[in-house]
């Protein structure tokens, strides 16, 4: 891989309770700030209770975005697949393919909170087998132009196909989410799409599994004779970063023990698993368990070559999006990752450093020579004024 892309998963989470309306204007500002900063991608997800991660329709919020935003690709991370028409759910991206000009990409998954897929009477196992039931249509009808007859638990297509083909030549990118079932691995192979490894980095166990989850999908390429890429494969984990370790930590008191407390007292969500029962311990958790940093940019960047030594190598680097520090710090983090941490693993940086060095290692001498010169033209001067 010579260049690794930069972007934000963005659920997003906001305390319950505080006005929803400014939340999601935030949350448009922050992907406004990162296309002016020079990131790659943002995510988008979709949820319908918990009070927390409050937007529901990703292909909307990515609507209002892309008409803020410049050059920044725009995915749904992710449009829970389970829970609607796959036959819409393909018409509505190919849309907004063409209202972004090839700037949207399409993330599922089989949605992530219990109490969402409840209220319409379907649960966990239901939305994996109905993921892979409604992924096949929606592929189908995205690469091809033969009308697709199906008939799932919850929808019944007949001669169904799309009015308008993606406005990206041949589709715009497709990825799989996964946590910790392979079922995301699977279906990415099996289709030859990307894979969203979302719960990479928030247990031991899945860092561990990180190179496995590759392996998964280069098998299933094979056994269906897909092709896939690396380049197409996007971890998400935590990071928030100031100028020192000090200032870090503290900044993060504005809201880390209520983002622990979502996932260990509301969302029913147990692949999130976090550890803490203070400040300090949440803090070491994110640390010292390797599933993110919360520090320097040297150490985000410690953070991320650790993942692309145990990966083998993947495409894109997302930041799990939150408010652990008010929004200032929290801007100011996303400018220090793409200011320090993101040339390094985009060729720019050493290109400059090596730059540096030449000059240092010739300095002497050529301050000789400027020395040199500046006396060689003083001394023809005054010959020029005694003639």
């Amino acid at each position: 891989m010579t260049r690794l892309r930069f972007g934000i998963f963005l659920a997003p989470f906001h305390p319950a309770g505080e006005n929803p309306t400014s939340a999601l204007q935030r949350d448009l500002q922050l992907v406004e700030h990162l296309d002016v900063l020079g990131y790659d991608e943002a995510w988008i997800g979709e949820h319908h209770s918990a009070g927390s991660e409050i937007i529901a329709s990703p292909e909307i919020f990515i609507a209002a975005a892309a008409e803020r935003t410049r050059r920044i690709r725009l995915g749904t991370g992710v449009t829970s697949l389970s829970y609607h028409n796959p036959l819409w759910v393909a018409e509505r991206m190919v849309l907004l393919d063409h209202l972004t000009r090839g700037r949207v990409m399409l993330g599922v998954g089989p949605g992530s909170l219990p109490t969402d897929s409840a209220m319409i009477g379907l649960n966990p196992t239901d939305t994996r087998e109905l993921l892979d039931e409604n992924l096949e249509i929606v592929m189908r009808l995205l690469r091809g132009d033969e009308p697709v007859t199906a008939t799932t638990r919850t929808h019944r297509l007949i001669d169904a196909r799309l009015h308008l083909r993606p406005y990206s030549d041949p589709l715009f990118d497709v990825a799989v989410a996964a946590v910790a079932s392979p079922t995301g691995p699977r279906l990415a192979g099996r289709h030859g799409v990307g894979l969203l490894s979302i719960g990479a980095t928030l247990t031991q166990a899945g860092f561990d599994a990180l190179a496995h989850h590759w392996d998964v999908v280069q098998e299933r390429a094979v056994a269906h004779q897909r092709g896939v890429d690396r380049a197409s494969w996007r971890l998400v984990g935590l990071m928030h970063v100031a100028e020192t370790r000090e200032q870090a930590y503290r900044e993060v008191e504005h809201g880390i023990e209520q983002w622990f407390r979502y996932f260990q007292k509301v969302a029913a969500f147990p692949q999130m698993a976090v550890e803490g029962g203070d400040v300090r311990e949440m803090i070491e958790f994110i640390n010292e368990a390797g599933i993110g940093a919360i520090g320097t940019p040297d150490d985000a960047a410690a953070q991320v070559q650790r993942l692309v030594d145990q990966s083998g190598g993947f495409g894109a680097m997302l930041l799990l999006a939150h408010e652990w520090a008010d929004p200032q710090a929290t801007r100011r983090s996303y400018e220090l990752i793409a200011q320090h941490v993101m040339p390094r693993f985009q060729g720019h940086a050493q290109p400059t450093l090596d730059a540096k060095a030449r000059a240092t290692q010739t300095r002497s001498g050529h301050a000789e020579q400027q020395l040199a010169a500046v006396a060689h033209m003083t001394e023809k001067y005054e010959k020029e004024r005694g003639a």
